[in-house]
């Protein structure tokens, strides 16, 4: 038995669950940013906004997690060390790419930069929050599916919070390669409405008629 333990493959013995693995990216990525800080200092407004943003939002997402318990049961599938790993890599390292160009831009921050950025973070920031806490009231009562409040405006409104609060990340770090980001998010949430409209169809008899007064992901426009 000692022989046949010795030779399974890693992947086998490891066992962390895929919230777990962001648990840990979001952690990484506050240490990146502060990493950077330390590195290339903070000799400008552009900094110090980004880092507050951007560590705060980090600290919401464990805040979230301690206030609503009920949030720990999402992505609580098994994680793989590959997978592990690229979750490291991708929501840790690649996450904080706005970040390590923003302490890299030279030039001071410009007021309209921030009046843009600024209320893309806060609004985000409230939708994205707002439709989680509707949701989880909602579960904890039963209620089925969820349509009203932020819920009539967009299908998927959390995604369209969470996509603002990256954009303006981006905005903020005043450079065309921060927008990969905010690309890669979209296509990932694009990827995920699929699957889970389609599961939702399956679930819920009156998602059919909830699709039609609705819209997908940008309230008014798609």
């Amino acid at each position: 038995m000692e022989t046949e333990s010795r030779h399974q493959p890693p992947e086998e013995h490891f066992t962390v669950t895929q919230l777990a693995a962001v648990n840990a990216a979001k952690g990484l990525t506050i240490v990146c940013l502060v990493t950077c800080a330390v590195i290339f200092g903070i000799p400008d407004l552009r900094q110090v906004i980004y880092l507050c943003l951007h560590i705060s939002y980090c600290l919401w997402w464990f805040l979230e997690q301690w206030f609503y318990p009920q949030r720990r049961q999402l992505f609580n599938e098994p994680a793989s060390l590959p997978g592990f790993i690229f979750t490291l890599l991708f929501v840790g390292v690649f996450y904080a790419l706005p970040g390590y160009l923003a302490f890299t831009n030279p030039a001071p921050l410009a007021l309209t930069t921030a009046a843009v950025a600024l209320p893309l973070y806060i609004f985000g920031s409230l939708v994205n929050a707002s439709a989680d806490v509707q949701k989880i009231t909602a579960k904890q009562a039963h209620a089925g599916l969820v349509r009203d409040g932020l819920w009539r405006f967009s299908r998927n409104v959390n995604y369209f919070g969470d996509f603002l609060r990256y954009l303006s990340f981006s905005i903020l770090a005043g450079s065309i390669w921060a927008y990969l980001v905010p690309s890669a998010i979209a296509l990932l949430y694009l990827q995920r409405i699929g699957q889970k409209e389609t599961a939702m169809v399956a679930k819920y008899p009156d998602f059919t008629d909830y699709q039609q007064s609705s819209a997908r992901l940008i309230p008014f426009i798609w």
